[in-house]
């Protein structure tokens, strides 16, 4: 199992340390968000601050950036981290990409097959000089130039993985991304019967099985030494429980459980800007049907249980001190240990030859 952290998502002054940090407690990898600050920037920075970690974006916003431009900034990180890059694309909602990027929208599952497969394309004609002749629906790619082309690297081409909540985007990763990145705001029943299911007919479409992906382990998850802390973390994801609940786009992952209401409640709070109430009306069940826990000595048994379909996860403890260092390491060392199937539990068949609708 390859474990992972996050390096910060703030100013670029403040990436480098946080990305030698993460390498230097024995993180595999380690993710930067684009929130406020440019993904790509702050990849760039802390690809050249480190020798060993992985350097992965969770996620880069795909549609406000043309598919060329994206993929010669990739090209570039991977030459530079000599092949530990790997390229995270996420949509965004509709309101975002009109009214904060000022990009049309359309829907966001073809366009992003699209894009995903412009991306592969021009990065076989950097590598190999073939000719480009890529035309979809959504872009093309039929001109390079040799003064415009970087030309060939030491190291495979970047990995793209995939952020998906719907079903529709979970079919593409699963048709042309080499991994996914299930989004946050997801219970373990809506992964199960939804995000693991389309993703099977995505691979079916493509000819490939669970192994030829890496899957990173989905939904909130609270860990601690016991049960008070666990309670503690419990406590602290009201907030994003609340704020992506109240997001119309994830309401399906609310509606399988009947929580649809509970939705539309936490849209009308946020219209109204009320947040803090958004936080006090998230019902103590709905809490805990968002998250699952663990005590960091458990956690060996919860990854095997409830993880088996993961190649990569999130992890995080205090390590501020020698003492929670030395417990840290112990920890980390024992989830790396762990061998998983790769093959989520009931869907070992699941992967055929598919013609299935989109």
């Amino acid at each position: 199992m390859k474990v992972g952290s996050g390096f910060g998502g703030g100013w670029l002054a403040e990436v480098e340390e946080g990305a030698r940090r993460a390498e230097e407690l024995g993180f595999d990898f380690a993710n930067v968000a684009e929130t406020a600050h440019d993904s790509i920037l702050a990849a760039t920075v802390a690809a050249k601050a480190t020798e060993r970690l992985e350097i992965a974006t969770s996620v880069t916003i795909a549609f406000p950036r043309v598919p060329m431009v994206l993929a010669m900034q990739a090209w570039d990180i991977q030459q530079m981290s000599k092949g530990r890059f790997s390229l995270g694309l996420g949509s965004q909602v509709k309101g975002h990409n009109q009214r904060r990027f000022s990009v049309p929208w359309v829907p966001p599952a073809p366009r992003m097959k699209d894009y995903i497969r412009a991306l592969k394309a021009i990065w076989k004609t950097f590598q190999t000089g073939e000719k480009p002749d890529f035309v979809t629906e959504h872009y093309q790619f039929t001109l390079m130039n040799p003064n415009f082309n970087p030309g060939p690297i030491e190291y495979p081409e970047p990995k793209v993985m995939l952020a998906c909540v719907g079903a529709g985007m979970a079919r593409a990763a699963g048709e042309v991304a080499d991994g996914v990145y299930p989004h946050g705001f997801m219970t373990d029943k809506y992964m199960r019967e939804v995000v693991l299911p389309n993703i099977a007919i995505g691979l079916g479409r493509s000819g490939r099985k669970w192994e030829d992906i890496d899957l990173s382990g989905g939904g909130f998850t609270v860990f601690g030494e016991n049960e008070s802390e666990i309670e503690q973390g419990l406590e602290a994801l009201r907030t994003p429980i609340s704020f992506y609940g109240s997001t119309r786009s994830y309401h399906d992952v609310m509606e399988i459980h009947g929580w649809k209401d509970l939705g539309m409640q936490l849209h009308s709070l946020s219209l109204a800007g009320q947040w803090e109430e958004m936080r006090q009306v998230i019902p103590e069940d709905v809490l805990r049907g968002f998250a699952q826990t663990s005590t960091y000595d458990n956690l060996p048994g919860f990854i095997r249980e409830h993880r088996e379909y993961a190649s990569r996860i999130g992890f995080g403890m205090p390590v501020k001190t020698p003492e929670q260092r030395e417990r840290f390491a112990h920890v980390l060392g024992e989830i790396q240990k762990v061998e998983v199937s790769r093959v989520p539990r009931g869907l070992e068949d699941a992967v055929l030859p598919s013609a299935a609708a989109s």
